[in-house]
């Protein structure tokens, strides 16, 4: 294989596939290069905002995410100790309910209406090292997995859509354009018989606890501790600390977990410098926060439109490329800055829930500005978000 694309994704999960199926679709090469097997999970808190439903929908594939049986979420209850509050889902932007499909689901979904739109897809696969020359990346080299075969290819822009720990990222030296400290652990599980029609959050000082609706009857019931405390609890310890967030939920679950519990210890938070040379980064490996305020998938649907927009714009190369690749990363950090900050706050579990109800009251109203700049992308007579 040794072939040129004006696109190479690495990673096809919901940023990478995202951005390599509005490439396609808009007519570009794009090669996308997995190195998972179709239908493998990973960590996730599956919940998807208004503004990523919204995504779903301006893109054709909502109706796909509603057929796999992620049911409609028509509410969210948040607990503040012993209180609830209830705020239902308002119908509009062509939005009546918000979903929350398995990564399973949603990732091949994803995925495959890349390839439908003429992206290649090449998994599973690793890439080893980029190809660059004159400080420019322009290409890769890797192995399929299995028959362990190399491969080469070069393009007009490599993107990486390669995690936490990308490759692309860690290649070029993306610089960390801010960072955070708060990191927060969560152990989670799948089990039936919870209400299927709306998200539940609960918060206590110290420790946090959330119930998400999913595909196959089941609900990603997740309980979430400060990191440090993490180091001295096991997967096992999943009911004690649910009973201690949540004693109607730990008492409703009796039955053991569909799989196995996953734990996760929790990672610092990072916006990093998303462009360069024939390199761009989406997703995780570009914007990293934590998963307690649930908005990362919601993000790398944004942010795949964003990227995909400015490549669009200066598909061809050179520094009419480099500079519209930078002012989607402009355009990142503008909708993303009050996300980052208020995230770092509740991720830090310093607070009591008085202030806890204002952090989230934040978050609440940096929402509806996110949607907007989405809804105005079908404007023609807007002003583009990537140039101010």
């Amino acid at each position: 294989m040794d072939n040129h694309y004006d696109v190479i994704v690495i990673g096809g999960r919901c940023a990478g596939a995202s951005t390599a199926m509005l490439l396609a679709r808009a007519g570009l090469r794009v090669l996308v290069i997995e190195a998972a097997r179709r239908g493998t999970d990973t960590l996730s808190t599956h919940a998807l905002m208004r503004g990523g439903v919204l995504q779903l929908h301006r893109w054709g594939l909502l109706d796909d995410v509603v057929a796999s049986g992620a049911p409609a979420i028509r509410a969210t209850h948040f607990s503040y100790g012993d209180e609830i509050e209830t705020v239902d889902v308002r119908p509009g932007d062509g939005i009546s309910a918000l979903r929350a499909p398995r990564r399973t689901v949603l990732d091949a979904l994803l995925l495959d209406a890349a390839a439908a739109a003429g992206a290649e897809i090449l998994r599973p696969a690793r890439v080893t090292r980029l190809l660059s020359r004159d400080g420019r990346v322009g290409g890769v080299e890797g192995v399929t997995r299995g028959n362990r075969k190399a491969f080469r290819a070069t393009a007009t822009l490599v993107v990486g859509a390669d995690g936490r720990d990308s490759l692309v990222a860690r290649t070029v030296d993306a610089e960390f354009r801010r960072r955070g400290s708060a990191a927060g652990a969560i152990i989670y599980g799948y089990f039936p018989g919870l209400a299927r029609d709306r998200y539940h959050w609960v918060y206590r000082p110290g420790i946090t606890a959330g119930i998400v609706p999913t595909n196959d009857g089941l609900a990603c019931v997740w309980v979430g501790i400060p990191a440090a405390r993490f180091e001295a609890s096991r997967p096992e310890d999943f009911r004690g600390l649910l009973a201690q967030a949540a004693p109607e939920v730990a008492e409703s679950i009796a039955a053991a977990p569909v799989g196995r519990l996953r734990g996760y210890p929790g990672a610092p938070g990072y916006l990093r410098a998303s462009g360069g040379p024939g390199w761009a980064l989406v997703g995780d490996a570009a914007y990293y926060k934590d998963p307690i305020t649930a908005h990362g998938i919601t993000d790398a649907l944004r942010d795949a439109e964003l990227l995909a927009r400015a490549i669009l714009a200066a598909p061809h190369g050179g520094q009419a490329q480099l500079d519209a690749v930078r002012d989607y990363q402009n355009a990142r950090d503008r909708l993303s800055e009050q996300f980052f900050d208020v995230t770092e706050r509740i991720a830090g579990y310093r607070w009591d829930l008085c202030e806890l109800r204002e952090h989230l009251r934040v978050l609440s109203r940096a929402m509806r500005p996110e949607v907007d700049e989405l809804l105005g992308l079908d404007d023609p007579n807007r002003e583009s978000l990537l140039t101010g």
